[in-house]
């Protein structure tokens, strides 16, 4: 897998970057964490003259470390933190217009398809879900018109892995921006603006944050002309997060390389065990041989993230039944914490994507989609299996 993360050894790596960029010891203080700057505004000394701050939606200093940190992660020159990870997918949607076009993937997560096909098209955008694994449809649903590819990777639910280069020329070849959503992989795994992206958006709900206590979003590039656009955008809007949620996201980007290390270790061993059981007709995981884009998850990925997805060999009642019977994992919405999370992508997380659309691009109301967390390897698949047991009686 890739290590070009580790290549200069004059620049620090990206565990200690984790725990130390754009957080300075307080210079008052002497704190060694980032204080909460629980202010709605600042003093000036004179009308116009101030230090930096003037009003916390505008900016705020704790808001400020956040997203000096996310960019460093990144590798960009330039990080914005939101409220939400949809803030911040709307953000990148108001840097278009009227008539203006976007191709995105047909496996995405059913937020994005919801702000997409059921807010933004009533604003004269309009969208074509395509397979961004197959480069001559991405190039066919391309027009004049585009103005941004969407892309995720691996994608959600169904672990697709995109490859990033191509399609970011692809992009260009149109002059459309591509943006990446890189919240599977985390900047510990994968890097979209090494591989030209234009921007990198992320939910901070989950890996970055943690401990699923926050929701917050994100998003970084290294272009200072698009970053003042969306910072425009940022202040205009007001979807800005609070110093609280900022702070706690500070603290979860702190242990985000060792949390990484277990996700990945932990999902690892899990989906070999699921492909080896009998119950299981087929596992998504881009660690596996099986895992059609196995091999550009090697190349282009640290490694393959805490994410799977399987099926049952069995009916869509067997797949509730395992949701709603396990124990270690958690029947909810969401991903990315340390505890582990189950979920039936077609009733939850993928309900606002049409059935028709969702069974076009493989997600069927069968499929079972698990976050894993770091909990013991051992007492998840004790979990699973007795899950299994309950829904095959």
């Amino acid at each position: 897998m890739s290590d070009d993360h580790d290549d200069d050894a004059t620049e620090e790596r990206i565990e200690t970057r984790a725990i130390h960029a754009g957080q300075a010891p307080d210079e008052e203080t002497g704190a060694l964490m980032t204080p909460i700057y629980a202010n709605s505004t600042y003093k000036q000394d004179a009308p116009g003259d101030h230090r930096g701050y003037e009003y916390s939606r505008t900016g705020n200093p704790t808001r400020t470390d956040l997203e000096a940190n996310l960019a460093s992660l990144e590798g960009g020159e330039f990080g914005r933190a939101f409220s939400s990870g949809m803030g911040s997918i709307n953000t990148v949607l108001n840097l278009l217009e009227s008539g203006d076009h976007v191709v995105a993937g047909d496996d995405v997560y059913g937020g994005t398809h919801r702000i997409f096909t059921q807010v933004y098209e009533d604003y004269d955008l309009s969208f074509n879900f395509v397979d961004t694994t197959d480069h001559d449809a991405v190039r066919e649903a391309m027009t004049e018109d585009t103005e941004l590819l969407w892309v995720e990777s691996p994608t959600n639910p169904l672990l697709n892995v995109n490859d990033i280069d191509a399609l970011t020329d692809i992009a260009d070849e149109y002059g459309a921006l591509s943006a990446v959503d890189n919240t599977f992989a985390t900047p510990m795994l994968q890097r979209p603006l090494e591989h030209g992206a234009d921007i990198v958006s992320h939910s901070l709900t989950k890996y970055l944050g943690g401990h699923s206590d926050v929701v917050g979003g994100a998003l970084i590039t290294d272009d200072h002309e698009l970053d003042e656009r969306i910072g425009f955008y940022q202040n205009s809007v007001g979807a800005t997060p609070s110093p609280f949620d900022c702070f706690l996201v500070l603290r979860g980007t702190k242990t985000l390389p060792v949390r990484m290390d277990r996700h990945c270790e932990n999902a690892d061993e899990l989906a070999h065990w699921l492909e080896d059981h009998d119950a299981v007709d087929r596992v998504y995981y881009p660690g596996l041989a099986s895992h059609p884009d196995h091999d550009l998850a090697v190349e282009q990925m640290d490694d393959f993230g805490g994410m799977l997805s399987f099926e049952l060999d069995g009916t869509l009642d067997e797949a509730r039944t395992v949701v709603a019977e396990t124990e270690v994992f958690t029947l909810a919405e969401s991903l990315g914490g340390v505890e582990s999370l189950i979920e039936q992508p077609a009733t939850m997380t993928h309900a606002a994507i049409p059935k028709e659309e969702r069974v076009a691009a493989g997600l069927t109301d069968g499929l079972i989609r698990v976050s894993v967390g770091v909990e013991h390897i051992d007492d998840m698949k004790a979990d699973l299996q007795r899950a299994f047991d309950a829904a095959l009686e």
